[in-house]
């Protein structure tokens, strides 16, 4: 799978693992055939959905 930070591409391995900077726009994409799964982690004191800034979505959720 790829994460995109900014304008940064991470490529991931099976196993792999990224931490990502807070306020970085992130994206995930998986560009094979094979299934990609992935946990996301989040820290901090509030996980609330209305704290999500939508930049672009695939899935009309802007």
């Amino acid at each position: 799978g790829v994460i995109t930070c900014d304008d940064e591409e991470i490529r991931l391995t099976p196993g792999g693992a990224v931490d990502l900077p807070q306020g970085c726009w992130h994206r995930v994409h998986n560009p094979g055939g094979e299934p990609f799964v992935f946990i996301e982690v989040q820290r901090g004191s509030y996980f609330g959905e209305d704290d999500i800034e939508r930049k672009e979505d695939d899935y009309g959720r802007v």
